[in-house]
């Protein structure tokens, strides 16, 4: 049998790790000392930016697209007719030493199909991470995948390596796994590796971990996958939750299943977004009768839409955590309005432009020194379908464009 050129490999195992969602600016390289060569920047993964600007440039591959695994979305599926390859540990750890040495990448990603048992592949996972610590010095930013039904002690060695680790939940519940895959277990693997990785992440506080969705597979709703990352947030320590819409991909067995818009995925972002950094909870989100976020208005629009009793706000005197609530408003302008107005009164819309706001969002949801100058109109209900509002914990069911806000 002929054997494949490492850059042969290198095309057939560099596409198939594009579905792996891993674009972020959270994460900051924190390995350093005993491994010298890489520790040249400060920010986290695939296509980030660095505080001085510059833009991480991630080698992102799989180990091999050999699997067992019948998750019926993926394009790597145990059974389908695709061109498959393995690197050895030896093999990618120096490829990807060649491509930093070039400056091609400054960063790994490392995932990989299940090949003869998960604690074989995790193994050689592992190995490279190792070589590339011990042999290389390697310093930089590595992330590897955690696959589904790792043991503790590959779990806390990955974490030992890494600056980030991530393992993909796919689907918010039991019932929504078992129409993606027979092979895997959702409280058995899935939740028992979030634990293992929450546990092992105390002795490594300087390490985070991610997961991700694939949106629209397995017909479950956004409220969904909402409460199962809310739980993710609150239970098992997660950083950061990535969204990916479903796209079908031939010759497996969604592949008559519409794709998922798009604009969905950024719905999910924004909503993410509110909880992570706007003080939103699980309740405050605003869904349709059918579970979805509304996909015309933004996430933080549909709530203020949901509560007029609360709007409009006095800019000069509602609190910080009020101020985020108000379409148009972020973290950086809430915080230099209640700066500002310590030593001045505000008096003018003129005036919050500085504060780095959207002002012609923001106006119809605030007063300024008592006088209001939007559109009273943008306060009424408005004539849609009407929203649901769900308790995460009352629920009866099982479980639970790249981040960026739409607005403030």
């Amino acid at each position: 049998m002929k054997t494949l050129a490492t850059l042969d490999k290198l095309k057939i195992l560099g596409e198939g790790a594009k579905y792996d969602v891993c674009a972020s600016t959270a994460s900051k390289v924190q390995k350093s000392g005993k491994w010298d060569i890489g520790a040249a920047s400060p920010s986290g993964v695939c296509h980030s930016f660095t505080p001085d600007g510059r833009c991480i440039s991630l080698f992102k591959v799989l180990l091999t697209n050999y699997c067992e695994k019948d998750c019926a979305y993926c394009p790597n599926r145990a059974g389908r007719d695709v061109a498959r390859a393995k690197f050895a540990a030896d093999e990618l750890a120096g490829l990807f030493m060649d491509f930093y040495r070039r400056n091609y990448v400054e960063g790994l990603f490392l995932s990989s199909g299940v090949t003869h048992s998960t604690g074989h592949t995790m193994s050689e996972i592992l190995k490279v991470a190792e070589i590339l610590r011990s042999r290389y010095k390697f310093g930089g930013y590595i992330h590897l995948k955690i696959l589904p039904g790792a043991s503790g002690g590959d779990v806390a060695a990955a974490i030992r390596f890494a600056n980030r680790v991530s393992l993909n939940m796919e689907a918010p519940s039991a019932a929504h796994l078992a129409k993606l895959s027979r092979t895997k277990s959702f409280d058995g693997e899935i939740l028992d590796g979030m634990a293992k990785i929450r546990n092992h992440l105390k002795e490594q506080p300087g390490v985070s971990h991610s997961t991700q969705y694939i949106v629209g597979a397995a017909q479950e709703a956004d409220r969904d996958i909402l409460q199962s990352v809310t739980k993710l947030y609150g239970q098992y320590n997660l950083k950061r939750a990535y969204f990916s819409a479903f796209q079908p991909v031939d010759g497996t067995p969604l592949a008559a299943i519409g794709q998922t818009p798009l604009i969905r995925e950024n719905r999910l972002y924004q909503s993410d977004f509110l909880l992570r950094l706007y003080g939103f909870t699980y309740s405050d989100l605003a869904f349709e009768l059918n579970g979805n976020l509304d996909l015309e208005l933004d996430p933080k629009l549909a709530y203020a839409l949901k509560h007029p009793e609360l709007f409009p706000l006095e800019i000069n005197k509602a609190s910080f955590n009020d101020l985020l609530k108000v379409p148009g408003l972020g973290p950086r302008s809430a915080a230099k309005i209640v700066r500002v107005r310590r030593e001045h009164r505000l008096t003018q819309p003129a005036e919050l432009k500085n504060a780095g706001l959207v002002l012609k969002r923001a106006l119809s949801f605030i007063t300024i020194d008592g006088r209001f100058y939007g559109d009273r109109s943008k306060l009424a209900k408005p004539n849609r379908q009407n929203y649901t509002q769900l308790s995460l914990w009352g629920d009866s069911r099982d479980h639970l464009l790249t981040g960026a806000m739409a607005d403030h």
